[in-house]
């Protein structure tokens, strides 16, 4: 930013999990330094928290944990909690105000979607929002994030398992060839999907990620449930990386 910065409009970042990156994780204060760097430079910051919102990480919202507020929030996923698709663009009031002006002006944003605002998805959305209010939901997310980190902390000591990292009810853990020298899998044997087709046998979804397979159960699952998933993980991992 610091070279680039007049030709750059914003920095995406998805707070504290890059899911589709093999759900690598950050600090919260990486982003708080995003952030900074953005005022700084006079750039826009846009966070997705289309996965990682509405209690996914253990807050509201993920940048919450960095105490920041991002330019533009994107939202989706728990927002309506799949039953019906619904997208959400915040922003700031200065950007808004930036195109809120008279048409002969000829700065006003004239942009929209043919079928936004659908009555029935933002029915659905509050409410979502009313459960999450009724339930305390935020809060109980946390009793089960910490049931999930107890219930695969021994796979800590898996001789394949390079690390086990969690945000919240995020949890994934990466298998490698070698700990000691994290030498990775050849990607094209595909470890990942082994344990995917053996969860599939004992009736559990876990998704791969090359050789990263993470676990991001509802929020109605039950503790019960919980340790029923580390056990047909653990058991996927194993014969996985058994040859």
């Amino acid at each position: 930013l610091a070279e680039r910065h007049e030709e750059v409009a914003a920095v995406i970042v998805e707070p504290l999990v890059q899911c589709a990156g093999n759900m690598r994780m950050h600090h919260p204060v990486y982003l708080a330094k995003v952030r900074e760097a953005c005022d700084r430079h006079g750039v826009h910051l846009i966070a997705d928290e289309i996965a990682v919102g509405f209690g996914r990480t253990g807050t509201l919202f993920a940048c919450e944990q960095a105490g920041i507020r991002p330019d533009f929030m994107c939202l989706s996923k728990g927002l309506t909690g799949g039953y019906l698709p619904l997208s959400v663009v915040l922003t700031t009031n200065d950007v808004y105000r930036a195109f809120y002006d008279e048409y002969s002006n000829l700065t006003a944003f004239l942009h929209s979607h043919s079928y936004t605002g659908n009555p029935l998805a933002c029915a659905v959305a509050l409410a979502t929002l009313e459960l999450f209010e009724k339930h305390d939901t935020i809060n109980a997310n946390k009793r089960l994030a910490e049931r999930m980190s107890r219930s695969t902390a021994h796979l800590v000591d898996h001789p394949n398992v390079a690390e086990v990292r969690q945000h919240g009810m995020i949890l994934a853990m990466e298998m490698v060839k070698d700990k000691s020298s994290r030498q990775p899998f050849d990607w094209k044997e595909r470890r990942g999907l082994r344990v995917y087709q053996h969860a599939l046998t004992r009736g559990a979804l876990l998704r791969p990620l090359g050789n990263v397979v993470y676990m991001m159960p509802p929020y109605v699952i039950t503790e019960d449930q919980i340790d029923l998933l580390a056990e047909i993980a653990t058991e996927g991992i194993q014969l996985a990386t058994t040859d």
